[in-house]
């Protein structure tokens, strides 16, 4: 993938510059199916995925502590001064206000450590009384229930493979940084990898079994092509049907297919989006 602004959900998207790994089915499917997202896993070998602070709460809030019994409830989170800050409630401890701030760390298995440097309670400090009493975050909140966030004494570990909704993306963060209002994930090494497809924001999918709709491709030989170059390419997998539809196709001499799709976020535009 290059340059693709990839959704999830209706209010979760992430910023794809550059992605290179495979498609893998998930569970007993015998391939990828783009009309089923828990069909498959997105396995990343190198890639630089960015996420804005607004996304990851929603993703929090969502997803990941959905749950009525979930132990952290109304997240918001903001970039302030190359800081990360996170406000929410205890629901454990009543709903009680807390706000956290912190640096963002890769771990040595590739997962995202969020290290608090300060945090309070009702706009009170509290990580003194805390060290002082013996008692850490893992005391407060409990996430053995909670998928994709694990508590080491007074750090988050945030695990982008379950964090995220399908497909799941699996892959170890190298690096991680924050650049404007953006959080920036690096994943694997950069090597030089052969492209698929000389183009600037595209899709492209090569080798095994693909299906989509009533077709199964195989080999694969599908690359999906913005059609407007001048941004990123909008997808959403949810909607991906609408978008070939207001495109068109070209076939390859070895039956291949180049498909030129319009962004999701210009269907409304075209009276096609619903």
């Amino acid at each position: 993938m290059r340059n693709v602004n990839y959704h999830f959900t209706d209010s979760v998207a992430v910023q794809i510059a550059n992605l290179d790994g495979a498609l893998v089915p998930s569970n007993e499917h015998p391939l990828p199916i783009f009309d089923d997202k828990n069909s498959f896993r997105l396995r990343v070998d190198s890639a630089q995925i960015s996420l804005a602070p607004e996304s990851l709460a929603r993703v929090l809030n969502s997803y990941v502590f959905a749950r009525s019994d979930a132990p952290l409830k109304d997240i918001s989170i903001r970039i302030e001064k190359a800081r990360l800050k996170i406000k929410g409630k205890l629901h454990s401890n009543g709903d009680l206000p807390f706000e956290m701030e912190g640096q963002l760390t890769p771990t040595p298995d590739g997962k995202i450590r969020v290290h608090t440097e300060h945090i309070k309670a009702l706009h009170l400090p509290v990580k003194g009384l805390m060290d002082l009493f013996g008692v850490k975050i893992s005391d407060l909140i409990k996430t053995d229930k909670v998928q994709g966030v694990k508590v080491e004494k007074d750090d988050l570990l945030l695990d982008p493979a379950q964090v995220l909704p399908p497909p799941h993306i699996e892959g170890r963060v190298t690096a991680i940084r924050l650049v404007g209002n953006n959080i920036v994930q690096s994943f694997g090494n950069s090597g030089n990898r052969e492209r698929l497809f000389n183009g600037q924001n595209y899709m492209a999918y090569s080798g095994n079994r693909l299906r989509f709709g009533k077709l199964t491709m195989d080999p694969t030989d599908l690359v999906m092509i913005d059609m407007d170059p001048r941004d990123p390419f909008d997808f959403y997998l949810d909607h991906y049907v609408e978008q070939l539809g207001a495109g068109y196709t070209k076939t390859t001499p070895r039956f291949g297919l180049r498909v030129y799709v319009r962004d999701y976020n210009k269907l409304r535009s075209s009276g096609r989006r619903k």
